[in-house]
């Protein structure tokens, strides 16, 4: 009883945000909304007793993408007046796609009611009956797939640090903190008192 009045219930505030999410008139609120579908759905994984989606989408979604997505919003200065003036424009299309979606939607879902063409196949389960999803996945990961999680992991620290090393930009005037050469100061400049004149500052052969 409890768990189907939890099923509906968010079920409810999913299909009600998203709707929100597509009409609010405010950017920002359909971004809120769009926070608001994620955690509703990451509580119908929980249901479904997907802990690891459920904790996947709230991380990731949740903490990172829509984060993002409300920072942008906010930052940007977007004339969304603009954007709405070709909304009776695209509607046309818009709704041809939607239908072409709904249907889409109703023949995979009647297949699945029926049994389709995995009627007699049956999902892998995990080793215990008492070991939790997230377990089960972690040990499927770290031992079965652990190269490829490995190589998966090598693949995003390079695009990481191709992604810093093509944006980093030395403009010249901008002092830095350099770590090597305070670390490597003698012990008879480590504390040392500099008459520094207001506005000019000191050079770093000054400190060293």
């Amino acid at each position: 009883m409890l768990q189907g009045l939890a099923f509906y219930l968010l079920a409810a505030t999913a299909v009600v945000s998203g709707l929100l999410v597509v009409t609010a008139r405010n950017p920002v609120h359909s971004v809120l909304w769009l926070i608001l579908a994620f955690f509703s759905a990451a509580g119908l994984f929980v249901l479904l007793g997907a802990e690891f989606l459920a904790m996947l989408l709230v991380v990731v979604y949740v903490g990172a993408v829509a984060v993002l997505f409300l920072f942008v919003v906010m930052m940007l200065d977007v004339d969304f007046l603009k954007l709405r003036e070709g909304y009776a424009k695209y509607l046309p299309i818009g709704g041809v796609v939607a239908a072409v979606l709904l249907a889409e939607m109703i023949v995979v879902s009647s297949a699945v009611i029926q049994g389709g063409a995995t009627a007699g196949l049956t999902g892998p389960g995990a080793p215990d009956p008492d070991m939790s999803n997230v377990e089960a996945i972690g040990r499927v990961l770290y031992t079965d797939y652990i190269y490829f999680f490995q190589a998966a992991g090598i693949v995003l620290l390079i695009a990481m640090i191709g992604a810093i090393t093509l944006t980093l930009r030395h403009k010249p005037h901008i002092k830095r903190q350099n770590i090597a050469d305070q670390v490597n100061r003698s012990a008879a400049k480590a504390m040392e008192i500099k008459s520094v004149q207001t506005g000019q500052g000191v050079t770093p052969e000054e400190l060293l």
